[in-house]
């Protein structure tokens, strides 16, 4: 363990100094994303209710989680990849899971900022009145790393030349064809039914009870969903890495 968290902590300094120069400018970037969501799905809208309010902030902050898990990790991975730099990483006598966990942690600090404009955008705009949980915090960690499991899943799985593909498809069907800024009840049956099995609704579910947290609690069910997917993809991409080393 004394070993892993040096590695950690090396790999996280190393990390933040690589991207030091380009961390602004993801962080601008992906804050405006985030308010930009909510300001532009209520223009789709006129006519908003709480519910709805809900769903479109949650929704916003959800995708927002996910584009820089499942969309910006994944293109960085493929780029360092093609460079030779994770070639170079894997030859270092340092656990896979550290260099991964030092990774996940700077687009973990990319996406807070942006989600807490959110919040406030959405506060402001819609005049909600939110009853923030405790597990708001565990929750937004959880769904980075459900996020990021998959995400790194999908740069050491597929080939550099498709990643931005793949992750083009994740978000189209995060904006559009996943009960993230809607009920699932609004899905065909078979969409809802696949929608089961995948995390997307789980993630946004657990952020949207812990935001406003409902007089039967926060379920704990999406939390089991994205550990589950999270072991996953962190499983996948730690076998990948060591077979490939």
């Amino acid at each position: 363990m004394r070993h892993w968290l040096r590695s950690f902590a090396l790999l996280l300094k190393w990390n933040m100094l690589r991207v030091r120069t380009e961390l602004p400018t993801f962080l601008a970037i992906q804050t405006l994303i985030s308010a930009g969501i909510v300001v532009g799905f209520s223009l789709l809208i006129p006519e908003i209710d709480a519910e709805a309010a809900l769903y479109l902030t949650s929704g916003a902050m959800t995708v927002s989680l996910i584009t820089v898990g499942m969309v910006v990790a994944p293109q960085i991975v493929a780029q360092r990849k093609e460079k030779g730099l994770l070639d170079y990483q894997r030859s270092m006598p340092v656990s896979r899971l550290a260099m991964m966990a030092a990774d996940a942690v700077i687009w973990v600090v990319v996406a807070l900022p942006g989600l807490a404009v959110t919040l406030l955008v959405a506060v402001v705009r819609f005049d909600l009145e939110l009853s923030i949980s405790p597990w708001l915090l565990p929750a937004v960690l959880l769904v980075s790393a459900g996020a990021a499991g998959v995400g790194y899943c999908i740069a050491y799985v597929v080939r550099p030349v498709l990643v931005g593909l793949v992750t083009n498809l994740v978000i189209i069907v995060a904006l559009m064809f996943a009960p993230i800024n809607y009920p699932a009840e609004r899905l065909p049956d078979w969409a809802a039914a696949v929608h089961e099995w995948l995390p997307f609704q789980y993630m946004a579910q657990a952020v949207r009870e812990t935001i406003d947290a409902p007089d039967t609690g926060v379920a704990m069910l999406p939390f089991v969903i994205i550990t589950a997917w999270t072991v996953l993809g962190l499983g996948v991409t730690s076998r990948v890495m060591t077979r490939r080393a």
